[in-house]
């Protein structure tokens, strides 16, 4: 018998792993896909580390974080700074002084506020009804127009006159010549991809891969006394209170024969017309000089019951079934729930890694 059985050994998973082996605890951790590293693993294509499931970029200000990722790995510097094309138009993301003076031909901060101002001022929408006043009241008509509308309604298939307003509570704006995406202190790509930092944050541990875990616990019902579930909380519950639903993505990816396709990591692509999100180029990550180049375009999808599920959908539906399966996890204090499925939100991997050695420190 193990003392914890580990469903799933992706960041959560593998970090609460470790960190009861140095408890001295026996572990398994088991996954149903043929590899480890869950979300974020990356899988070495010619030199380039290709992210399987999207880009995925390291971020934090939690200095402690930082330094346990760095027990396992070696970051690079890269910044994450996108850009969005709309028709034929090319601007800086986040929005900020790059973003407003290619929109309105304008250079200076106070000519942004005024026309940003003024275009609020104009719809005079003081009760956001839905996501699309909502943004409007934030940004403006051009912005929202060229930079959000297509972007979200692709993500969430829907027009976003259908979505609720609390979907976007804010939507930054930065009036300086500042392409970094994020505001954190700490940022950058494991150098050598994410897998091979995941493997070493599993050194000495038992993982079996392959494995579903409700095949396994037919079997071996006693497997463990306790277990770590990072799967979905309704499918553990045989979805007895319903289903909870996802946002699920596709990824095509292609190997093409020459050195640099897009110049830039991540390309959004706003226009609603366009399918895919995002192209992602791997090897700008990891400031690679290889000769051919791997990209990968991102589709979002509706979400049923055999697809991989990415996002969760926070709205009121879900919110108030997940508050009813964690009631019902209460009964099974054999069984602890983490992670983006099992915990049903949307995780950055800082936060992932702070909740499972949150989770970890709760058993002592």
């Amino acid at each position: 018998m193990y003392d914890y059985l580990i469903v799933g050994a992706g960041l959560f998973g593998a970090v609460f792993a470790r960190e009861m082996k140095l408890r001295g605890k026996h572990c398994l951790v088991i996954d149903k896909r043929e590899h480890i590293a869950g979300n974020i693993y990356t899988e070495d294509c010619g030199g380039i580390n290709v992210h399987r499931y999207g880009a995925h970029i390291f971020h934090t200000s939690d200095k402690r974080i930082w330094d346990y990722v760095n027990q396992f790995a070696e970051f690079n510097n890269y910044i994450n700074s996108p850009v969005a094309v709309y028709r034929d138009e090319l601007y800086n993301m986040p929005f900020n002084m790059n973003t407003f003076s290619r929109m309105w031909g304008i250079r200076t901060p106070a000519e942004a506020k005024e026309i940003i101002a003024a275009q609020i001022a104009e719809l005079g929408i003081t009760e956001p009804q839905n996501l699309e006043e909502q943004a409007l009241s934030l940004v403006g008509r051009d912005v929202y127009e060229k930079l959000v509308k297509g972007y979200t309604e692709k993500q969430w298939g829907r027009d976003c006159r259908e979505l609720p307003a609390f979907i976007i509570r804010r939507l930054p704006l930065r009036f300086t010549y500042d392409n970094n995406y994020f505001n954190d202190r700490w940022q950058g790509i494991p150098i050598g991809g994410y897998t091979r930092m995941v493997e070493r944050i599993l050194e000495g541990i038992e993982v079996r891969l392959g494995v579903d875990y409700f095949d396994l616990i037919k079997e071996q019902p006693d497997i463990a006394r306790k277990t770590l579930f990072t799967g979905m909380i309704d499918q553990f519950f045989d979805y007895r209170l319903g289903a909870l639903e996802y946002r699920s993505l596709r990824f095509e990816t292609e190997h093409l024969d020459c050195d640099n396709y897009q110049g830039n990591a991540v390309v959004n692509y706003t226009e609603r017309e366009i399918p895919y999100t995002r192209i992602i180029e791997h090897k700008h990550f990891e400031f690679g000089k290889q000769p051919d180049t791997v990209i990968t375009r991102e589709y979002p999808k509706t979400w049923q019951q055999g697809d991989e599920p990415y996002y969760p959908i926070n709205d009121e539906r879900n919110g108030s079934l997940y508050a009813q399966y964690e009631e019902l996890a209460k009964t099974r204090p054999d069984v602890i729930f983490g992670g983006r499925l099992g915990q049903y939100k949307y995780y950055d991997m800082d936060k992932v890694i702070a909740a499972a050695l949150e989770a970890a420190a709760a058993q002592e």
